[in-house]
């Protein structure tokens, strides 16, 4: 049995084979627990780069943004690391049946965090070219959709850890929310330019900020349907 894994970045693995695929043992294990605690590493960059970004926006602070854009080196880095983890346990352990499957469910979760990891970048960008340019406040529908996809992105991650396939479906549904804000959103804003021509570069910046926020919620969900397939073995499509 292996031992309890100790706290990473700020999330704790409850135990070890459960987020580890079962069958293997010795090496396999081993290399599987690197793989494990490199995933839960990368959800903790992924989802300080979404915590920093979305404060980053509401409080226009520039240099806070670069700091996201500049950051989100380390999350390719770390799937670029994992990428290379996955293809040494295929070529050396060659894995079949589940332990295949479970493998190939982590590099697509790892492609994932890396892609809200852009996403998080694409938020911290569109602060950097909004300045301080004045009217932007005061923008709840924003703030609540960044609320909401910093929060969905730790929920999966403690589902992924947990694997517990009741808590990934329950915060996919969340999705749903993330999308309803995001064209409420759209509409203001565009009902916003039409009357305020001073407002038309901004209220373009904090549109494209608010697709990178809605397609976090994309992405967490289908995080959640690799929860829900390494808990289960069944494939479900939480977003119909």
């Amino acid at each position: 049995m292996l031992a309890r894994a100790q706290p990473v970045d700020g999330y704790r693995v409850q135990d070890t084979d459960r987020f580890v695929a079962h069958g293997h043992r010795g090496v396999f294990d081993k290399e599987m627990l690197g793989v494990r605690e490199s995933i839960v590493r990368m959800g903790g960059l992924a989802a300080d780069a979404i915590d920093n970004a979305v404060a980053a926006l509401a409080r226009q602070d520039i240099d806070a943004a670069a700091a996201v854009v500049l950051g989100d080196e380390a999350i390719n880095s770390a799937q670029t690391e994992l990428t290379s983890m996955i293809v040494t346990i295929i070529a050396t352990q060659s894995p079949v049946a589940g332990d295949l499957r479970f493998i190939l469910s982590l590099a697509h979760v790892a492609y994932e965090l890396e892609r809200i990891g852009d996403h998080a970048a694409g938020v911290a960008k569109q602060v950097a070219k909004l300045g301080s340019a004045p009217g932007v406040a005061g923008r709840a529908g924003l703030d609540r959709m960044g609320e909401l996809a910093s929060s969905t992105l730790h929920g999966i991650l403690l589902a992924l850890i947990e694997l517990d396939a009741e808590e990934a479906r329950r915060v996919a549904l969340q999705d749903d929310e993330i999308d309803r804000l995001y064209h409420a959103y759209f509409e203001r804003s565009l009902d916003r330019m039409r009357v305020e021509p001073s407002w038309v570069d901004a209220g373009a910046h904090l549109l494209f900020a608010a697709k990178d926020l809605e397609r976090i919620g994309d992405r967490v969900t289908n995080i959640a349907e690799e929860v829900v397939f390494l808990a289960t073995g069944e494939i479900e499509d939480l977003n119909p």
